[in-house]
This record gives structure tokens, C-alpha cells and sequence, in this order.
């Protein structure tokens, strides 16, 4: 059943500096009426079909309803704050998710990074960067050539990138997309050292510049799933002042 707030749009596949895509499912988490109406029918007319979320409880209900390819998500909600809707969407979805907010500030950037966003854009924004940037995420995280890439195996760690999917010897483990991102880099590169100024670079597609906290997070992340510590190293070894590299555990 079409929920009455849903749009019509009508399915055409674009090519974008050589990725086809086809129309997207966007959901809009926005509270302003004029923004999310105007951003809506703007996205409606390049092809996409969006549904729209006024609340983070609305925007939810939504993203488990509508499963859709992307989420554009505002902080600036009336009854839930955006930090905590990224969290929630999180715990239930590796959507791609693209948060905007009116802050250009760097430490609020990373800290929107680290809690899962998958990109930021700075508001005003156009309809068209907004497509662009969704489009730039799905190439990051999943159109890619990594899709028809065998699986990496790194002693008992199993590594699918088709189906993002990653085992410890029975056991599958959880990750968030941003750790898939980290862990299956490290692991088309295994013993060899990468700095953190490249990882930022080509896992985050961020500049240089005090951003290196972010990689020592997620770093931190991937070894508790992988059942390791900082001090006890089994699969991530860090070299102090040049990076991080992935080896094959001593039996």
C-alpha cells in the first residue's frame, strides 16, 4: 500500500562519472515545512522518489517502512535530537546517511562522522549537490569495484566485500559500515603500513588536519569485535607515528 505522503516518480537510470543508478529511495528527515517540501519536489524532479520525516520518531517508523537507499537527516528535530536519530538509525540500518547541519565546524563534523554519519553537507544547499553527494557515498560504499572482489581471508578473519559481510571463524561479526570501509582497506593491503593522512584520504575522503582521532576510534572499534586490544595485538598492529597495518595472527 502507497502511504499517502509517498511520491509518484518516475524510474529512469543515470550515469554518473560512469556508475549507473537507477532511481533512488530517499528518506528526508527535515522538521522545516518550506525546506522539506521544496527539497522534496526538487529531488522528485531529478528522478528520485522521496519520503519525508518531520520528527526523529517519524523518520524511524519511515526508514524500517521504506527501506530506502539514503537518508538525508537534519539535527535540528523538534522532539529527538539528531545525534540521538543517527545513533537509532544506526542500531537498525547501514543506510547511507547524510547529515546536514548549518555548523561548518570541523570538531562537529568529526564528531557526526564518528557517531555514523557517512557524510555531512553545510546548509544552504541545492537539490542537485545533495543528489551528487548521495551518489558519491553509494560509490564509496558499495558501487564500486570492490563488489566483484573475491573474499579476503586473513588467517581466521573471512572478509566478503559483495556481501559486506565479515566472519571470525564461525562467528559473523557486526560492523558498521564505516569499520567494513577500514577493515576490508586494511585488508586488500595486509602487512603493509598505512598512514593515517592516507586512510582519511581514501576511506573517509577527508583532508588532513586533526581529523587522525577519527581513524584511532574506529581502529579501537574493530578490535574489540575482533576480540583484540591495543596492548595484546592479534590482527591490527599499530606503528607508532606512521599507521596502522593488518597481518596474519601466529598460530
Amino acid at each position: 500500500m502507497r502511504h499517502g505522503g509517498d511520491p509518484i516518480g518516475a524510474a529512469r537510470t543515470q550515469e554518473v562519472d560512469g556508475y549507473a543508478f537507477g532511481m533512488l529511495r530517499i528518506l528526508l528527515v527535515e522538521d522545516d515545512d518550506d525546506i522539506r517540501m521544496s527539497l522534496r519536489r526538487a529531488l522528485t524532479n531529478l528522478g528520485d522518489q522521496v519520503v519525508a520525516a518531520a520528527s526523529g520518531a517519524d523518520a524511524i517508523g519511515r526508514l524500517v517502512e521504506f527501506s530506502p537507499d539514503a537518508v538525508i537527516l537534519d539535527l535540528g528535530l523538534p522532539d529527538l535530537d539528531g545525534t540521538d536519530v543517527l545513533a537509532m538509525m544506526r542500531s537498525v540500518s547501514s543506510v547511507p546517511v547524510l547529515v546536514a547541519t548549518a555548523r561548518d565546524d570541523e570538531r562537529e563534523i568529526i564528531r557526526l562522522l564518528n557517531a555514523g554519519a557517512d557524510d555531512y553537507i553545510i546548509k544552504p544547499y541545492s537539490a542537485a549537490q545533495v543528489q551528487a553527494r548521495i551518489r558519491a557515498v553509494l560509490r564509496r560504499g558499495g558501487v564500486t569495484e570492490e563488489t566483484n572482489s573475491p573474499t579476503i581471508r586473513i588467517g581466521s578473519l573471512a572478509i566478503d566485500p559483495r556481501g559486506r559481510e565479515v566472519s571470525l571463524g564461525d562467528e559473523v561479526l557486526t560492523l558498521t559500515r564505516k569499520e567494513f570501509d577500514l577493515l576490508y582497506y586494511l585488508a586488500s593491503r595486509p602487512g603493509e603500513v598505512v598512514s593515517k593522512r592516507k586512510l582519511l584520504a581514501d576511506v573517509w575522503h577527508l583532508p588532513w588536519g586533526g581529523g587522525d582521532r577519527t581513524v584511532d576510534v574506529h581502529v579501537s572499534w574493530l578490535r574489540r569485535k575482533l576480540g583484540e586490544t591495543a596492548a595484546k595485538p592479534r590482527f591490527l598492529h599499530s606503528v607508532r607515528g606512521v599507521g596502522v597495518k593488518i597481518v596474519v595472527p601466529p598460530s
